[in-house]
C-alpha cells in the first residue's frame, strides 16, 4: 500500500499537460519557463482508426448476424490503447498492422491471431544502419545478462518496461531532468510497486519499496532526484542507458559512489548533457545545474586557491619555527 501511494505521488507531481484528437493530432505543452508546443499528425492515423474505434475506448459494438442483433460489450483493459498515449510514443508514426497481422483488419478477429508471435525490440531495430547509433545489439546483450532475463520463460520481455503502445524516449529529449527521473522510475514501479503486476512474474510475497530502502538516508530526496537504474545497473559507456540489471545484493550502497568527484551519476543520469551546459570550473558542473551533491559540486579554482592558502599557511608556520629555533640558539 505504501509503495502504491508513492507511485501515485510520483505521477501527481509530474508537470505536463497533454491533449490528443481522435485524428491523431498531438499537442504537448511542458509546464516550465519554456513552453514547448508541437503538433504532430501521424501518417497512419486514418488507418489506425480502424483499430482504435474499438481498442481506443472502454467498449466496442458490432452487428451480430447470427443473433440478428447489435451487440455492445466492454473491452478488456489489457487491449485498450489510449490515443493520447500512443500518439506521443516512439511508435506514433506506425500503423497497427506494421506490427500486427493484416488479418486483424477483419472483424470479428480470428481466435488464432491471439497466438501470433509478438515482435521484440531487436526484431525491428537490430541490424539496421539507421539505428546503429543507439546500439540495440549491445542493449540486447546486456539484457540477456540481466537479472530480469531469468524471468523470460515466465513472460518477461522488453515490453514489460517498454510498452510498444506508450513508450517514449525521455532521457535524450527531455529538458527537465526531474521529469526524466519520474518517468523512468515509474517504469520500475509499475511492477515493483504494483503487486498485481508483480505477481504475474513471481510467486514472492509483496515487497514494500519504502521498507526495503529504509537504510537510505533522506529516502524521499533520493527517490525524487535519482533513477532506480543508477544504483541497480552496471555502467556501460557505450550505451546511453544501461540494461544490465544487477541482483539486489549488488546494488550501490556506498555514499561515495555518487557523492564524490567521480560521481557515477556523470556516467549515467547526466551523461547525455552537452558540455556547453556545464558551469565553467566545476568538475561535475552538469550536476550543479540540477541539484546539490556533496563532494561532486567541487570547483577546480576554489580547490587551487585552498591549496595555495594551505601552502602559504604551512610556509608561514615553517618560517616562524625557523626563526624561533635560530633566536633560541643565539640566546644560548
Amino acid at each position: 500500500m505504501k509503495g502504491t501511494r508513492f507511485l501515485i505521488i510520483l505521477f501527481s507531481i509530474l508537470p505536463c499537460n497533454t491533449s490528443v484528437s481522435r485524428a491523431g493530432v498531438f499537442s504537448f505543452k511542458r509546464d516550465s519557463h519554456k513552453q514547448d508546443t508541437t503538433t504532430f499528425k501521424s501518417p497512419s492515423a486514418e488507418d489506425n482508426e480502424r483499430c482504435l474505434k474499438c481498442h481506443g475506448q472502454g467498449k466496442y459494438e458490432y452487428p451480430n448476424e447470427s443473433l440478428k442483433k447489435h451487440v455492445k460489450a466492454l473491452m478488456y483493459s489489457e487491449t485498450i490503447i489510449k490515443r493520447e498515449n500512443f500518439y506521443r510514443s516512439n511508435h506514433r508514426s506506425l500503423s497497427c498492422t506494421d506490427c500486427h497481422s493484416e488479418e486483424y483488419t477483419k472483424f470479428p478477429h480470428s481466435g488464432e491471431l491471439r497466438m501470433e508471435q509478438k515482435l521484440n525490440c531487436i526484431d525491428c531495430h537490430g541490424g539496421d544502419e539507421k539505428y546503429a547509433q543507439f546500439h540495440f545489439e549491445a542493449i540486447d546483450s546486456e539484457y540477456v545478462k540481466s537479472t530480469h532475463y531469468k524471468l523470460q520463460e515466465d513472460g518477461f520481455s522488453c515490453w514489460k518496461c517498454h510498452d510498444p503502445h506508450t513508450y517514449k524516449i525521455n532521457i535524450r529529449n527531455s529538458e527537465n531532468i526531474k521529469e526524466t527521473i519520474l518517468y523512468d522510475n515509474a517504469i520500475c514501479l509499475n511492477c515493483h510497486s504494483n503487486f498485481d503486476n508483480f505477481q504475474l512474474l513471481t510467486s514472492r510475497k509483496e515487497i514494500s519499496i519504502l521498507k526495503t530502502h529504509e537504510w537510505l538516508p533522506n529516502q524521499a530526496v533520493h527517490f525524487q532526484n535519482v533513477r532506480c537504474i543508477e544504483c541497480h545497473t552496471k555502467i556501460n559507456d557505450n550505451i546511453l542507458v544501461s540494461h544490465l540489471i544487477k541482483p539486489k545484493d549488488q546494488a550501490v550502497r556506498r555514499c561515495n559512489e555518487c557523492h564524490s568527484q567521480n560521481s557515477i551519476l556523470m556516467a549515467t543520469l547526466y551523461k547525455f548533457k552537452s558540455k556547453e551546459q556545464r558551469h565553467a570550473g566545476f568538475f561535475n558542473g552538469i550536476i550543479t545545474n540540477e541539484s546539490y551533491v556533496i563532494g561532486a559540486n567541487r570547483n577546480e579554482y576554489l580547490n587551487l586557491l585552498s591549496l595555495i592558502m594551505s601552502a602559504g599557511l604551512i610556509a608561514v608556520i615553517g618560517i616562524h619555527i625557523y626563526f624561533r629555533i635560530r633566536n633560541s640558539k643565539k640566546s644560548i
